[in-house]
């Protein structure tokens, strides 16, 4: 399969040829390619945020509008299995519990490949999968739930535990010193009513949904199975041990905890039908308005653009491909037990 060059060549060969829809047809003949070889019916859940990083959040992330999208995606598809080409900064776990209920009623098995990075909502997503493929360069996150607060130094996004941590400590220190007062006061007037409270929800509501994904498919048939799927939300969850949402958790750290995550270089032609997937979906974002595109392996289409417009189907797109490819693909390498 091409790699990124050679995608970028197909590309130009195509616009010379005056095809307004190139960008459309590499992605669309990578989704089938794969589609083809594994036998399973594939979707592309895919977010432009590395090309779009000053886009609005709620065109990038995992929103309750994404439904929508898998709606129109698994229209028509037969069978029970089901592969998801996932790369996503995250978004809301409402929403992904959403649209792992809709898959889950539709597919009995469900792989979940990382290419690159799946992180906060889109790890709770993987995490209801049946098992998850990555490479030497995929990474997924935390899941500790963020707040947005408004501080002095504008919006900022905040953990949930460290909220909790930095009250417990304000506590502690005006007990034993009430002249703390005047240090900590600034700093908790920016606390709600009720924030407290939402912090210790979301943290147990992302711990509930993990667990029991993980107990019900990933590690269905294991010894312990409700014990292990709980240990492995609460260590997703720590956000003392972690210390960032953004840590990039890579395939030894999740097998380590005990998830089912498949070797990507186990199979060089998976592998490279993978990447050429994500390459040319890579491709559309650096050249389009598309912030974010879910698709089907039969080119049912649901993208978004930065304009805030839907688009059902192929999206005509006037594409002028980036020049500078990605890091190599990395080499063939045998799994580990």
């Amino acid at each position: 399969m091409p790699t990124w060059g050679e995608l970028l060549k197909r590309l130009q060969e195509l616009q010379a040829q005056g095809r307004r829809d190139a960008l459309d047809v590499i992605r669309r003949e990578a989704l089938a390619d794969l589609a083809s070889y594994t036998g399973r019916n594939v979707v592309l859940y895919a977010s432009g945020h590395l090309q779009k990083p000053r886009v609005p959040p709620e065109l990038l992330s995992i929103t309750n509008e994404d439904i929508e999208g898998f709606m129109e995606v698994f229209y028509g598809l037969q069978g029970s299995t089901l592969d998801i080409v996932l790369h996503s900064p995250g978004g809301r776990a409402e929403a992904t519990e959403a649209i792992v209920k809709y898959s889950r009623s539709k597919f009995q098995d469900i792989r979940v490949f990382v290419p690159h990075e799946a992180m906060s909502a889109a790890t709770m997503l993987a995490c209801a999968a049946n098992r998850v493929v990555m490479g030497r360069q995929s990474y997924m996150g935390p899941i500790d739930p963020q707040f947005q607060l408004a501080t002095p130094l504008g919006i900022q996004s905040v953990p949930a535990q460290a909220i909790l941590d930095q009250f417990a400590r304000a506590k502690r220190e005006c007990a034993e010193d009430r002249a703390n007062l005047a240090v900590w006061v600034p700093s908790l007037q920016q606390y709600g009513p009720a924030l407290l409270v939402q912090c210790v929800n979301a943290i147990a509501l992302s711990q509930e949904l993990v667990s029991s994904w993980l107990a019900t498919w990933m590690l269905r048939g294991s010894r312990k199975r409700e014990e292990r799927a709980k240990g492995i939300a609460s260590a997703l969850t720590d956000h003392e041990k972690l210390r960032t949402h953004g840590r990039p958790l890579d395939r030894n750290y999740l097998r380590s905890l005990g998830m089912r995550i498949d070797f990507l270089e186990s199979d060089q032609n998976l592998q490279d039908k993978v990447l050429t997937a994500y390459h040319a979906c890579m491709h559309t974002f650096s050249a389009t308005a598309a912030t974010k595109i879910i698709e089907n392996h039969q080119g049912r289409a649901f993208i978004k653009l930065a304009q805030q417009v839907v688009i059902q189907g192929p999206a005509p797109t006037q594409p002028v491909p980036p020049q500078q490819p990605p890091p190599s693909r990395p080499q063939p390498e045998a799994p580990s037990s």
